[in-house]
């Protein structure tokens, strides 16, 4: 949950976090040997950028000395944070993680391995810059093996863009950045980090491709096989699920369960013709089962859909989901002697009587004062102060 604080206020480190414009998340997985040259390489870069940012390295897990190697920036650098999880959860928790507790307005998400290349970050923000976000990563000359990884990637990246309908050529590129408050409404399982593009997009994120450099593993051993692959082609399926039809799943089933109902009907009504006409005997007993069969398949399918429609209702309403996004600029600048806060949500931190909830959304009976602005994850900066 977001503290709420100000520059002026009480606590300097959180007016600090609220400054921060870029985070790098960099999950982690028995990395040990390529934690400091990585990190030397993205903190030149980052060094060179005319912004704020920060680190967060997750620790997946690791059975080896990743977490002590990771830690040991931490205390080097102040930028540099460290996630540590109690057991090995996959790179989708990790990459979830990471969206959590990343502070910054833009997100860059890079492997640990040394095979992305810190250098591209720049010109990925200026892409976000441009408007955009979603800047994917392109790894057009990749350096790996051309049976195991070439080839069923690029089969991969073919089949999972005609089922989307977001087209890139590399959705398996980790190296990528995102908009803050696109990703922040994303709940990731299972392999979806490979769908974020498809599934931002479907709540109108704009989504652009560029080419980036990719190396040679040159130190651990990879933790990525062919079994991979199938498993992402399996998570396809729930993508195109929540692509098409997550907002009113009775479609799917309701359309399904009536043709299943219609033509279980059609071939009773036949076989009940058949039996009513003169010297044509007892019509055979397959047809009636699949009839049997087609009827009750059509009821469950219904059934099966309007159950699908109340847990849905329970998910929008229980977790307070909005049925839009609006598109805003990075931050809300608030310029008023007396803006009253009206009520919008009841989770929050309290100063006083005022609030705000992680969102950026105002609540509670406070005021803002002064020229103060409210940012993307809740915080208030600037010279404003809320009372109650």
């Amino acid at each position: 949950m977001a503290r709420l604080e100000s520059l002026n206020g009480r606590d300097h480190a959180a007016g600090e976090a609220a400054s921060i414009h870029v985070s790098v998340v960099v999950p982690l997985y028995d990395e040990e040997d390529n934690v400091g040259p990585m990190m030397q390489e993205l903190l030149e870069v980052l060094d060179g950028l005319d912004t704020s940012s920060e680190v967060v390295l997750v620790d997946d897990g690791s059975r080896d000395r990743t977490a002590v190697r990771a830690r040991q920036w931490c205390k080097r650098d102040q930028r540099v944070r460290l996630i540590q999880f109690r057991r090995n959860f996959g790179q989708t928790a990790a990459i979830s993680a990471g969206f959590d507790h990343a502070r910054g307005r833009v997100i860059v998400l890079m492997d640990g391995d040394q095979q992305n290349d810190p250098g591209d970050i720049p010109r990925m923000l200026a892409k976000i810059d441009e408007g955009y976000d979603i800047v994917s990563g392109w790894r057009r000359h990749r350096q790996d093996g051309l049976l195991l990884r070439k080839l069923p990637s690029r089969a991969a990246n073919r089949l999972i863009s005609w089922v989307t309908g977001t087209v890139l050529h590399d959705y398996g590129c980790t190296l990528k950045a995102y908009r803050r408050d696109v990703v922040r409404h994303l709940r990731l399982y299972g392999e979806l980090h490979r769908f974020i593009p498809a599934l931002a997009q479907m709540v109108g994120a704009r989504v652009v491709e560029m080419p980036v450099n990719h190396r040679a593993r040159a130190r651990g051993q990879s933790k990525y096989g062919i079994s991979r692959t199938f498993r992402v082609l399996i998570d396809l399926a729930t993508v195109k699920f929540l692509i098409s039809y997550s907002g009113r799943p009775m479609r799917l089933f309701g359309a399904i369960g009536s043709v299943s109902l219609v033509a279980g009907g059609a071939i009773l009504l036949w076989l009940l013709a058949v039996q009513a006409l003169p010297r044509m005997g007892v019509a055979g007993g397959q047809l009636l089962t699949l009839a049997v069969l087609l009827l009750a398949g059509g009821v469950q399918l219904l059934s099966l859909g309007m159950v699908a429609e109340l847990v849905m209702r329970v998910h929008h309403e229980v977790g307070r989901r909005p049925a839009y996004l609006v598109r805003q600029p990075d931050d809300v600048v608030l310029q008023s002697d007396d803006v009253v806060l009206q009520l919008d949500d009841v989770d929050g931190d309290r100063m006083g009587d005022a609030r705000l909830v992680g969102d950026g959304h105002p609540v509670g009976d406070g005021r803002l004062v002064g020229d103060g602005r409210l940012v993307a994850d809740g915080r208030l900066v600037g010279d404003g102060r809320l009372v109650g």
